[in-house]
């Protein structure tokens, strides 16, 4: 199970120069120095949460993914700089570091998961446990995370627990742990980990019924492409209207508590075999990304991405590297690829189903002033790297750029496929130089930078509409 990283002291940050990410862009010694010196900073100074209503704080990605695209040191100290200020201190580890002493009993962990003021706690657990002898953050990851299901019998209970966790948040432990598992780093590994155990479980029944099901059932149909049962989803009449604007929680004050059983028979559906995992992998990706820039057109309005779909095309890029690890079983990177299908299709229902075409992509143009034809995708999106911002858009160009890369072996068969509406595949360099514009334009336009729950009329109020303003 051992990488060049394991045994790298979970403790400190170190970024290389010559790892960027999955992008593999060139990036400087300066840029590295620069990148691990924020870092480290970040991770000493600030609580994962910025605030008491569990606003995460994003300057973990947001440096790397500035990194991650070619950002100099100069646009990752500006970065930091905008959002440094707002930041929560640290808060310190219980005395004694008795709480720490009871996270090696999961039955007395219970008590301290989903709260918030235990961050430190965890953090310096699993920062213990990856400095074992013989241990690692990947060994850490197999213990408490990437568990093989077993389909006659629950998994371990603490794996499982940890695993819905990880998807909270607007999947928030899960996008931190990607960025700790691409750049091979221990330290933002305990990091996502810590994370991960301070989040709630309200989806638990959710994730855990819809996959006792799909395994279940007598009669296993074929799983549709991640885009068919989006359709599905807003074909369901009562879940299409499940989720109401005025819902606190729209997963779980609304789908979930008007239109549970519809959202779990749909959400059944989903099974991926481990030798189909890389076309899954890159055909949830599309679909994310699908359903996000197509969402995020609204005329008259100018384009804006919705908040929440966005998570779900920045949380994408981990499920490539997930793949990469020789460590973790075929089986259980399946099972947790099914578990973000299933995330994308209660959030979509969450966001009121907003309308899904593939034309509203296609036909795009952007700005006057934006990239000519022929730009390619790594130009438009570095213009996000001069954008005041707290990371959500340059993690969501950086996306887009890698889901176009895993899908690129996949387009010629999806164009023949009897399976594949090729009506819902973002493919060919004329979309995807869309979608890049798309995102940098919906950041540039006037207005809120996103909407939230772009499926409801009332979230588009205060976007001007394009003819009204200029771009």
């Amino acid at each position: 199970m051992a990488t060049a990283a394991t045994g790298a002291s979970s403790h400190r940050v170190h970024i290389a120069p010559d790892n960027s990410g999955l992008w593999q862009v060139p990036q400087t010694e300066a840029a590295a120095k620069k990148a691990s010196e924020l870092l480290q900073e970040d991770m000493e100074k600030h609580h994962v949460f910025f605030n008491n209503d569990g606003f995460h704080n994003h300057i973990p990605h947001h440096i790397l993914a500035l990194y991650g695209t070619g950002a100099d040191a100069s646009a990752l100290q500006k970065a930091y700089d905008e959002n440094v200020s707002y930041q929560r201190p640290a808060l310190p580890v219980h005395a004694g570091d008795r709480v720490v002493a009871d996270f090696k009993d999961w039955d007395h962990a219970q008590k301290y998961l989903g709260r918030a003021q235990y961050y430190p706690d965890f953090l310096r657990f699993f920062q213990t446990e990856m400095e074992q002898p013989g241990s690692g953050w990947e060994a850490v990851l197999a213990k408490y995370l990437f568990r093989p299901r077993d389909n006659n019998s629950s998994s371990p209970a603490a794996a499982d627990d940890m695993l819905v966790r990880l998807y909270s948040g607007f999947l928030h432990p899960l996008i931190q742990l990607m960025y700790g598992m691409e750049w091979q780093q221990p330290a933002i590994v305990a990091e996502a980990l810590a994370q991960t155990a301070v989040h709630g479980n309200d989806i638990k029944e959710f994730l855990l019924e819809s996959e006792k099901r799909a395994y279940t059932e007598a009669e296993k149909r074929p799983m549709p492409p991640s885009a068919a049962l989006l359709d599905a989803v807003r074909a369901d009449k009562d879940l299409a209207a499940a989720a109401r604007m005025e819902d606190g929680n729209k997963i779980r004050d609304g789908v979930l508590a008007r239109a549970k059983e519809a959202m779990i028979r749909i959400a059944a559906r989903v099974r991926v075999a481990p030798d189909e995992l890389d076309e899954r992998t890159a055909e949830m990706f599309n679909a994310c990304v699908y359903m996000g820039a197509a969402a995020a057109v609204h005329p008259p309005k100018h384009p804006k991405f919705d908040f929440f779909l966005m998570h779900h095309i920045n949380a994408s890029p981990i499920f490539a590297t997930i793949n990469a690890q020789p460590w973790i079983a075929a089986t259980t990177k399946a099972r947790v690829l099914e578990w973000k299908i299933r995330m994308d299709l209660i959030q979509y229902a969450a966001r009121g189903v907003p309308d899904l075409n593939l034309d509203k992509i296609a036909t795009y143009r952007p700005k006057t002033t934006g990239a000519p034809a022929g730009t390619p995708i790594e130009t438009i999106i570095a213009r996000l790297h001069q954008q005041p911002d707290d990371g959500h858009a340059i993690k969501l160009g950086r996306a887009a750029r890698v889901c176009r890369d895993l899908c690129k072996p996949f387009e010629d068969a999806w164009a023949t496929s009897a399976s594949t509406n090729t009506n819902t595949v973002v493919a060919g360099a004329e979309q995807w130089a869309a979608v890049a514009n798309l995102i940098v334009d919906s950041v540039e336009a006037p207005g809120p930078r996103w909407v939230r729950s772009c499926g409801f009329e009332e979230a588009w109020k205060d976007v001007p509409d394009a003819a009204d303003a200029k771009l």
